[in-house]
């Protein structure tokens, strides 16, 4: 397996701890053309552990879709806990915005969906839009279905 130093400068054009670490990952991520790119751009750091300890490991006994949204879902549990150090109350958000937004990875990548304009102001757009969605989807669900305040 490629070493967490590698894989960060392959996926953010420079190497690990660069001052344009963020600047490129912003840049790539945002600009990429489908939105299961995006992910493969955004917070390599977190990825490369998410990948090797969560995902691939889930390969194993699952498909590969079903592994992409577990992974997300893991990742959305984590951000939840982190919640719960700092309110000191559970919410559930970060749980089912990350299993929505592993969905959307999944369908684009199994359908092999990308964006067909060449305009990276667009995929910008597009990649927003996404994050943006999912997350008032993620929001509407917590508090209709569990009665949660925002």
């Amino acid at each position: 397996m490629i070493s967490l130093k590698n894989y960060v400068k392959r996926r953010n054009g420079v190497p690990l701890g660069s001052s344009n670490s963020l600047g490129n990952m912003l840049k790539r991520s945002l600009g990429a053309n489908s939105f299961n790119l995006f992910w493969v751009h955004w917070n390599p750091i977190w990825h490369y552990y998410l990948n090797k300890y969560v995902y691939k490991p889930l390969r194993r006994i699952t498909n590969n879709y079903l592994a992409i949204v577990f992974t997300f879902c893991f990742s959305g549990f984590i951000h939840d806990l982190v919640g719960l150090l700092i309110y000191k109350r559970i919410s559930p958000l970060f749980t089912f915005w990350f299993i929505i937004m592993g969905i959307i990875v999944a369908v684009f990548k199994g359908n092999k969906l990308v964006y067909r304009t060449k305009r990276k102001a667009l995929h910008y757009c597009f990649n927003t839009l996404w994050v943006l969605l999912s997350f008032l989807l993620a929001k509407y669900i917590r508090n209709v279905f569990f009665f949660l305040n925002p």
